[in-house]
């Protein structure tokens, strides 16, 4: 059975994708910057490196036979990280334009190929 996607967004694209240097722009970790460790487009979040860290008490298992505390990171919803811009360093919106013959993001701001 497919599982239901989340609100109603009729595509499961983000603007941002694994490897992405982004800052946060909302909420608590606010200013923050990292990668994206990993990008969840059904559920239109992102998980990035060093951002809305929690501390998971863990049981002993065979794979961790000591348990004890973890630090891991949460998802975010996509809507609040913005693609650092190369050049600035800042925040910027991306668009998508054709460079020789290849479909590239670009940094609105700046007007860098991003990938």
């Amino acid at each position: 059975m497919p599982r239901p996607s989340a609100g109603s967004h009729h595509n499961d694209k983000l603007h941002v994708k694994k490897g992405d240097t982004v800052i946060v722009l909302s909420g608590k970790h606010r200013g923050q910057t990292g990668k994206v460790l990993l990008a969840l487009p059904r559920d239109q979040k992102v998980v990035v490196e060093g951002v809305n860290v929690i501390t998971k008490n863990v049981k002993p298992s065979p794979a961790n036979p000591q348990g004890g505390q973890e630090r891991r990171e949460l998802a975010l919803h996509a809507s609040k990280v913005a693609i650092v811009d190369p050049e600035t360093g800042k925040a910027t919106r991306i668009r998508k334009q054709i460079v020789d013959g290849k479909k590239v993001r670009v940094a609105v701001g700046s007007g860098k190929v991003i990938d």
